[in-house]
């Protein structure tokens, strides 16, 4: 009975400290697994057409980079071939050490990647010159944003950012 009661007092407690099921931690320890990925979508909207560049990382160090103007950059399955910047593709391959890239998706996780109670309080004005979205499954858990991570996380945008900088040799445009 005892211990019936203990589990309850610390439900109680998880309830009203306003915080989500105490079983779901979004602050976890990223194991290294060729499993975990990130894909990272990156949109300047200022120009036309849209620049768009993308950087795909699994835990095993294989990093994807690619950039231009073209749909297929975001969208494998794009259908708009005849729609301007085709062509303007370019892809790059990398692979770096696990670790390191272990590190970044820890980084993303201690910014907040997991965590969806820390989506949509950011910032207030919405972002028209570029886009961010992103998807991930670490440790097992997966995390598909629509939204515009500008928008509803300005930290962990910033993160992600500096991510596809890092790929990205240096600049964006």
């Amino acid at each position: 009975m005892k211990l019936f009661s203990m589990f309850a007092g610390a439900l109680a407690l998880a309830i009203v400290g306003g915080c989500g099921p105490f079983w779901v931690n979004p602050y976890i320890t990223v194991e290294e697994s060729k499993l975990n990925r990130v894909e990272i979508h990156y949109y300047k909207l200022d120009k036309k057409p849209i620049y768009r560049t993308s950087v795909y990382i699994d835990g095993g160090g294989y990093v994807l980079l690619k950039k231009g103007t073209s749909e297929l950059i975001s969208n494998d399955f794009a259908k708009h071939n005849d729609s301007e910047g085709w062509e303007n593709i370019k892809t790059q391959r990398v692979h770096v050490d696990p670790k390191h890239v272990n590190d970044i998706f820890q980084a993303l996780v201690n910014e907040g990647l997991l965590d969806g109670e820390k989506l949509f309080k950011g910032a207030k004005e919405p972002r028209k010159d570029r886009v961010l979205g992103v998807n991930a499954r670490i440790n097992g858990q997966a995390y598909n944003q629509q939204a515009n991570i500008f928008e509803v996380n300005p930290d962990l945008a910033e993160i992600l950012l500096d991510v596809v900088r890092e790929f990205d040799n240096p600049t964006l445009r």
